[in-house]
């Protein structure tokens, strides 16, 4: 049996009994020191399976201000470890990922680690599109998601699109997560509209992109164009191959042009309004 690493992974949730036993077994009981789930008022069964599967539950109630689940989680949690995975209930550990992690670790000069996933969409793994990267594993006390005073409007319990802000260099692991939702296309297409909600109020309040990434950067132009879903869709389907998917390769990039075009709308119609 391999050593147990000095790792806490962190999984945040609300209502995700569709998908959490199968992220805590992907897991396994020999891979971390910790294994914590961070609940936000959940009223399915999702606190009883992550209590069956052994896992530690915290508490987490959103007063509609920073700090925010993650944040709240790195500032007020007593570690008993060096490193955090934060992994959403819908990633799945392979045992290909969870070797070079291993590896990974053992490294003395990187503080964090970009983490890529594949996506599944209407039951199979996409080939094309834009692919799904994350900064999710990093040291503790190394850095923490960038401050953002959202003063009650946002319903966002968690840190979505907020960029995580390490002191220190960077790697990458290359092996892929599995991000696979299982609660369907109704619930993405909620779920979205409410990340569109936010992207079109963080971008009508931001002041200071001295610490925004270049894709950042370009987002956030692109929010001023009512071009931004078709680029998105044409950067998604051909550029990117998801024309090899097929079908589902074009709901998913339609889906997503639709998502940008929502955020352009949201602005507008607040800019209108005021």
């Amino acid at each position: 049996m391999a050593a147990t690493l000095d790792l806490t992974i962190a999984i945040p949730v609300r209502n995700e009994e569709k998908n959490l036993a199968g992220c805590l077994k992907a897991i396994g009981i020999d891979l971390a020191a910790q294994i914590v789930v961070i609940d936000s008022g959940s009223t399915d069964h999702t606190v009883e399976i992550a209590r069956s599967l052994g896992a530690e539950i915290v508490d987490f109630t959103w007063n509609g201000r920073f700090p925010k689940k993650r944040n709240w989680f790195l500032r007020t949690y007593v570690f008993s470890t060096k490193w955090v995975l934060f992994l959403d209930a819908d990633e799945y550990l392979t045992e290909e990922f969870k070797l070079e992690l291993r590896e990974a670790l053992k490294s003395a000069d990187k503080v964090g680690y970009f983490l890529n996933y594949s996506i599944y969409f209407l039951g199979k793994q996409l080939r094309g599109g834009y692919p799904l990267r994350k900064l999710a594993l990093f040291q503790i006390g190394a850095g923490e998601y960038e401050q953002i005073d959202e003063e009650q409007w946002s319903k966002l319990d968690m840190e979505i699109h907020e960029h995580l802000e390490l002191n220190g260099e960077v790697g990458v692991i290359r092996t892929q997560i599995n991000h696979q939702d299982f609660r369907g296309v109704s619930h993405y297409v909620i779920k979205h509209n409410e990340y569109a909600a936010w992207e079109a109020a963080r971008f009508l309040k931001a002041t200071n992109s001295r610490k925004w990434t270049w894709k950042q950067r370009l987002k956030y132009r692109l929010m001023r164009s009512p071009f931004i879903g078709p680029a998105y869709f044409c950067g998604s389907f051909f550029l990117l191959g998801g024309f090899r998917d097929g079908a589902r390769g074009l709901a998913f990039a339609i889906l997503k042009m639709s998502y940008f075009t929502q955020i352009y709308c949201k602005i507008r119609e607040s800019q209108d309004r005021q």
